[in-house]
């Protein structure tokens, strides 16, 4: 009965609470894949300028809140956490962009996609989850 109450607790929780959270997480998550790159010698240097460490966490957060927004937006979709999924994993591929043209080294445009994959991997999953499959 407790789980019940709790999973129906939990699937009512409002976008914005899920979604901030779930930015947070992946803020610090982002950030210690940076900090983990840095460390194993892989540069944060595009154009040759540093990429500051607390641009990770607020770009990753920003993009959460964007992700909260766009999850309100298909909830009048006939399928709202089909079309949350497409648009998103959509938008993932696209951030890769910008990684891919940057004037940096290989490994440190790698090292910038695996924290879009690692911010998507929390977030994405989070939202969803609060998205119903089909219309009601």
């Amino acid at each position: 009965m407790t789980a019940t109450v709790t999973l129906a607790t939990a699937t009512r929780r409002p976008l914005l609470k899920v979604g901030a959270a779930a930015g947070l997480v992946a803020a610090a998550a982002t950030t210690v894949v940076a900090v983990l790159g840095r460390v194993a010698g892989i540069s944060l240097d595009i154009a040759d300028e540093a990429v500051p460490l607390y641009g990770f966490a607020q770009l990753t957060f920003i993009a959460a809140l964007l992700g909260v927004g766009i999850a309100a937006l298909c909830r009048r979709a006939a399928a709202p956490r089909t079309r949350f999924l497409q648009v998103t994993l959509a938008l993932v591929a696209v951030s890769f962009v910008p990684d891919v043209t940057a004037d940096a080294a290989l490994s440190t445009k790698l090292l910038l996609m695996t924290t879009h994959l690692v911010a998507a991997a929390v977030v994405i999953p989070a939202l969803a989850a609060r998205l119903p499959r089909h219309a009601h």
